[in-house]
C-alpha cells in the first residue's frame, strides 16, 4: 500500500512539474512575441504578410475571408486565407506551411486546442499568434477575437425556449473537440432549460436530458461532413417522430435542417433555432419556418484579425485588451430585423469580393 501511495505521489509530482513547465513555456513565448512586436516599433515591416486560418469549410468562413481580404486591401498588407477541409491534420499542415513561408502573423480558429499545443507553440516561436472564433486559452496566443460562445449558446437556447414550450429536442453540431463547440452546446442546453448561468457546467453528449418540460434526446456530430450531417437529421427524424425542435450549432447544420424539413414536408412543423447566417436560414426566418438565428460577425473576425496582426508588425500592441480578449458580441436575428441584417451582410460580402479582385 505504501509503495502504491509513493508511486501515486511521484506521478502527481511529475504531472505538477510538467504543468508548471508548460505554463512557463507559454509565458516565455508570449514574452518573446511581445519583444518581437517591440522591435517592429523600431523598424516596422514595409509590407506585412499575415494569414487567417479557419477550422473548416463553410459559408461562415467565406464571409470571414471577405473581411480579411478587405482589411488587407485597406491597410496595404498581403493576406493568405486557408480553409482546412481535412480536419486536424490538414490544419496542422497549413499552419506549418505558413510558418515555413515566413508569414509575419497568424490568426487561427483551433480545431482541438488541447491536442494542438505543439503546433500552436511552433507558430508562436516563429511568428505572431492570435486566435479567432474558437479560443485556445492555454496556448501562447496574444489575443482571442470573437464572442463568448457560452453566452451565444444561451441566446440560442432562450430563442428556442421562447418559440417551443416543450417536447423532444435534438442538437446537431460539427464537432465537440473545439472550445467554441463545447461552450456553445452547453450554453444552448442551459438557456433552453432555464437554468442559471454556469459556463463550467457540462452535460455529457450521450446523456438524454429530461428537464423543465423538454427532453434533449442527444447531440449528433459530423466532422464537417455535410452528407453525414444531413443523414444525422434524417435519422433522428425517423427515430424520434415526436421531435419538436432542433438546433444546428454550426452554420451548415442549420442550413441542412431547413433543407431536410422542406424535403420531408416538416417545414414549420419541427421548429428550428438556428446559428449563423446561412442564406436558407435567413429565408426560413422570413417565411416563419425558422424561429430565428444567433449570428456572430465572421466578417469582423477576419477584418479585426488582419487589422491586429498588421498593427503588431508596426510595433503597435494597443488593440489587445488587458483581458487578452477582443469581444465581438453575438446577436439574435428574427423576422423584425432580418431584412436589415441581410442587406448589411451582402454589402460586406461585395466589399470583400471587390478587395480580392484588386
Amino acid at each position: 500500500m505504501r509503495m502504491k501511495q509513493a508511486v501515486l505521489s511521484s506521478l502527481a509530482l511529475a504531472l505538477s512539474i510538467l504543468s508548471v513547465a508548460g505554463v512557463a513555456v507559454q509565458g516565455d513565448l508570449v514574452a518573446a512575441q511581445k519583444a518581437r512586436i517591440a522591435e517592429y516599433a523600431k523598424q516596422p515591416k514595409a509590407r506585412a504578410h499575415v494569414a487567417f486560418v479557419s477550422n473548416g469549410v463553410a459559408d461562415f468562413w467565406t464571409i470571414a475571408k471577405a473581411g480579411a481580404i478587405a482589411a488587407g486591401r485597406e491597410l496595404g498588407c498581403d493576406v493568405t486565407v486557408e480553409f482546412p477541409g481535412g480536419g486536424l491534420s490538414d490544419q496542422k499542415r497549413m499552419l506549418e506551411d505558413l510558418i515555413i513561408r515566413g508569414v509575419d502573423g497568424v490568426s487561427v480558429s483551433p480545431i482541438d486546442p488541447k491536442n494542438q499545443v505543439e503546433v500552436l507553440r511552433f507558430v508562436a516561436e516563429k511568428s505572431l499568434l492570435i486566435t479567432n472564433d474558437s479560443d485556445a486559452p492555454s496556448s501562447p496566443r496574444l489575443c482571442y477575437i470573437g464572442m463568448d460562445n457560452y453566452i451565444a449558446g444561451r441566446m440560442c437556447g432562450e430563442l428556442a425556449r421562447e418559440g417551443c414550450k416543450g417536447g423532444e429536442v435534438a442538437i446537431f453540431i460539427g464537432r465537440l473537440e473545439q472550445d467554441n463547440a463545447k461552450r456553445r452546446r452547453q450554453g444552448f442546453i442551459d438557456g433552453l432549460l432555464g437554468r442559471s448561468s454556469d459556463p463550467t457546467r457540462y452535460d455529457e453528449p450521450s446523456k438524454v436530458i429530461t428537464e423543465s418540460g423538454y427532453t434533449i434526446v442527444g447531440t449528433w456530430t459530423d466532422s464537417f461532413d455535410r452528407a453525414k450531417a444531413k443523414a444525422n437529421i434524417e435519422d433522428v427524424m425517423i427515430k424520434h417522430p415526436d421531435l419538436a425542435l432542433v438546433t444546428g450549432l454550426f452554420e451548415y447544420n442549420s442550413t441542412l435542417a431547413v433543407e431536410v424539413f422542406k424535403q420531408s414536408g416538416k417545414a414549420g412543423e419541427i421548429k428550428i433555432a438556428a446559428f449563423d447566417e446561412g442564406a436558407d436560414v435567413i429565408e426560413g426566418i422570413r417565411k416563419g419556418i425558422v424561429l430565428g438565428t444567433v449570428v456572430q460577425d465572421p466578417y469582423g473576425y477576419g477584418f479585426e484579425s488582419v487589422k491586429m496582426l498588421h498593427a503588431f508588425t508596426r510595433g503597435d500592441f494597443s488593440m489587445v485588451p488587458a483581458s487578452g480578449v477582443l469581444p465581438i458580441p453575438a446577436r439574435v436575428i428574427k423576422q423584425d430585423n432580418v431584412d436589415a441584417f441581410w442587406t448589411d451582410l451582402k454589402a460586406k460580402l461585395e466589399a470583400g469580393k471587390a478587395a480580392s479582385k484588386a
